[in-house]
């Protein structure tokens, strides 16, 4: 029964000292909240769940909803209510592909390796784009912050994906101010990335503030490398990561609930309009999300917070291997974010990142969802797959032969190699 206006009245981390909140309150739109002022918390979700709240609708007042208004309603939410709810809610970007089309789901293809040999991610890249993943981004964790080392694996991207002309791009998923300094010597940054939480004092933890990710976005901005002309606009530059629990382990988070402080941060997101934001659901560990039924739930709030709130948000459904929690969990939520419509989610050989030691999902798993529920890649990218001979005319993944493009021309003992490993 607690009004929505309340949540600008009282404030649950002082305007004063903290630099979310002043971005929450200084952006927030008054008119686009004007259309449901009138409404208590309970009454917000019964209008969510209505078919006035359609599509059109929703995307008309996402600036005028606070990340609290957000949490808040979630919170009488049973779980099919986050479903239905997030399906409606539409957020489109682009950059070289066009991502969050209704009927699409696109995949993160995440080559990490624990050395960062470039064999070793050739590998796990070939393998990926012959599944069909990566149009949502090719995205390594790199095992070092050497700049010799990262302006190799941005090198290592690039060209792969000019010699294979592929409509998707490349982030190396190192420390903002990395990135900054990278791109200042001329590397082929398209992405940059930054985890991000919902208080001030949990990003300053991870050595940011709003300001830095401004300039990190000035800066990508400035290189022009998106290609996309339709009427999205190819300048989505950015790739944010969150998570339930980071601000409670930065002791950050001032006795607010852990499930606010992670729509907090997509306040953030919001504000930088990045191409890709996704909650890492289960990586920081039972003590934040114990079990499955947690890590499920967990994941379809944040899902519904972020589409809600205008950011277009994914989901890198995992689990750390000392949580009270399987693949069987792992399935479950994947098949009820892809339903509920989730931007993308993570593709690593097997499920099993053997860079950051943790389960995700697997190649296998996004052309599961795509089979099932039929869902298509970003249309850019599908329309490479054909070109390649990797997707049939019907939207089939095919067998690997030698009549995949990609194959041709191949260094021939990498060509082996590969044709094995697949």
């Amino acid at each position: 029964e607690i009004p929505l206006k309340q949540f600008l009245e009282e404030l649950i981390i002082p305007y004063e000292t903290d630099e979310v909140t002043r971005l929450i309150v200084d952006t927030h739109d008054k008119e686009a909240f004007a259309e449901i002022s009138h409404l208590t918390v309970g009454d917000f979700r019964d209008w969510l769940l209505s078919d006035i709240a359609d599509s059109v609708t929703l995307k008309r007042i996402a600036s005028g909803i606070t990340p609290e208004m957000a949490a808040a309603v979630s919170k009488l939410m049973r779980n099919q209510d986050l479903i239905l709810v997030a399906k409606k809610c539409r957020v489109i970007t682009s950059f070289r592909n066009t991502i969050g089309l209704p009927g699409h789901i696109s995949v993160r293809l995440q080559p990490n390796h624990p050395t960062d040999d470039a064999r070793g991610i050739a590998a796990s890249m070939l393998d990926g784009l012959l599944y069909g993943a990566g149009d949502a981004v090719i995205g390594i964790n790199p095992a070092t912050d050497s700049f010799p080392a990262l302006m190799d694996l941005y090198y290592l991207v690039d060209e792969v994906i000019n010699q294979y002309s592929i409509p998707t791009q490349s982030c190396i998923l190192t420390h903002v101010t990395n990135q900054i300094q990278l791109i200042e010597k001329g590397a082929p940054v398209d992405l940059v990335f930054q985890s991000i939480a919902g208080t001030e004092k949990a990003n300053k933890s991870f050595g940011i503030n709003i300001a830095l990710l401004k300039e990190a976005q000035s800066a990508a901005l400035s290189l022009n490398r998106g290609t996309v002309k339709n009427e999205y606009g190819g300048s989505n530059v950015m790739y944010f990561e969150t998570g339930q629990g980071s601000v409670l382990s930065a002791n950050a988070n001032f006795g607010v609930d852990q499930q606010t402080c992670e729509a907090r941060a997509y306040a953030i997101a919001r504000h930088l309009s990045p191409l890709l934001t996704n909650t890492v659901v289960g990586f920081i560990g039972p003590e934040y999300l114990y079990d499955g039924k947690q890590i499920i739930r967990a994941g379809l709030e944040d899902h519904f917070c972020g589409k809600l709130l205008g950011v277009p948000l994914g989901c890198d459904v995992c689990y750390t291997n000392h949580a009270e929690a399987d693949q069987d969990d792992m399935d479950t939520l994947m098949t009820l974010l892809a339903t509920a419509g989730l931007t993308f989610i993570m593709g690593i050989p097997g499920a099993d990142d053997i860079m950051l030691n943790y389960q995700t999902t697997s190649f296998h798993d996004a052309l599961y969802l795509r089979k099932v529920l039929g869902l298509r890649p970003a249309p850019e990218f599908e329309q490479w797959l054909k070109t390649m001979n990797i997707m049939d005319a019907q939207g089939q993944i095919q067998p690997v032969s030698k009549m995949h493009n990609m194959l041709q021309n191949m260094p021939k003992n990498l060509l082996s190699a590969q044709l094995k490993y697949c």
